[in-house]
């Protein structure tokens, strides 16, 4: 016989399935397997130290070690993610009714994908290089490149978006998202895995970017914290997916603390917008944008004039 406390426990039991019943879509019951959130970042974790090695946990390599250190990381991680590739292409081809038995091809798709992740992994170095001089070269506060690896959000932001991205392009689900989404909880810095991002991006400080799917920032950009490269009508974008709904910034752009630019938009090279500015109109290069006085309005002044 139940007591007042275990009947109070099966109501509030049954209660969950029948919510579970009821909300499908917001769980993961008896369905087609998804790999783990924490698997992902373990995973992400892991692919930064190749990145960085000796940076990101407390290890010590020399280049005797080194070679049979990234030997064992490699191969791990190219098991784990070829693994969390085909989960979620399985989830995806199931939710198109559709399975992945049918396609004799998907397991080299998911192999490629892999192999090609990891041969990216030097480029993807050389990348980060130019991020962080970026980051060395516009911040005075900034000591050491070592520093800026070990200590800056904005790197770390980046360094996953890069990996996300990547992925994201080889239209694998669900995986960037969660990769980028775990940056934004740890730094502040929301970056969709869509974003396109040239060289040399320094993201200084960082707490509250947030950038939009479709916003391209090419090279040699400076963003302060705050800044939101976001879309205007989410009504309109709904209807229209394959819309450009984001800002372009070009090169040598710099962007204060504060400033919103929103919509499909450009921002001209050597431009720079001021704090707290609100932009939906897109600027001549060379310009500036900035705000007289507090509360007043903004004004624009181009270097062509």
């Amino acid at each position: 016989m139940l007591t007042v406390q275990g009947k109070r426990l099966q109501k509030t039991i049954d209660a969950l399935m029948e919510s579970y019943r009821k909300h499908p879509e917001i769980e993961h019951i008896g369905t087609v397997d998804l790999p783990a959130k924490d698997s992902i970042i373990s995973l992400v974790e892991d692919i930064q130290v190749l990145l960085f090695p000796g940076l990101i946990r407390q290890e010590s390599f020399d280049f005797l070690s080194l070679p049979h250190v990234v030997g064992q990381q490699t191969v791990s991680i190219f098991y784990r993610l070829k693994e969390a590739i085909e989960l979620v292409l399985c989830w995806k081809a199931s939710q198109e009714g559709e399975f992945c038995e049918e396609h004799p091809e998907f397991g080299e798709q998911v192999e490629s994908i892999a192999f090609e992740f990891l041969e990216y992994i030097p480029e993807l170095r050389d990348i980060l290089a130019e991020d962080v001089d970026a980051i060395l070269q516009g911040d005075p506060a900034s000591v050491s490149k070592r520093e800026i690896v070990l200590a800056y959000p904005g790197l770390q932001a980046v360094s996953v978006y890069r990996i996300a991205n990547f992925l994201h392009k080889r239209s694998v689900p669900l995986i960037p998202r969660i990769m980028t989404e775990y940056m934004h909880s740890k730094t502040g810095i929301d970056i969709h895995p869509g974003v396109t991002i040239g060289k040399g991006l320094m993201i200084d400080h960082g707490t509250g970017i947030v950038i939009g799917e479709t916003a391209i920032i090419k090279d040699q950009v400076r963003l302060y914290q705050g800044v939101t490269l976001g879309a205007l009508s989410p009504q309109h974008s709904l209807a229209n997916p394959g819309l450009k709904r984001h800002p372009t910034i070009e090169n040598n752009v710099i962007v204060y603390a504060g400033a919103t630019i929103l919509g499909d938009v450009v921002i001209g090279k050597d431009s720079v917008i001021g704090g707290n500015v609100w932009l939906t109109h897109s600027i001549e290069p060379q310009s500036q944008v900035f705000l007289k006085d507090a509360g007043s309005a903004q004004e624009v002044r181009s270097k062509r004039s």
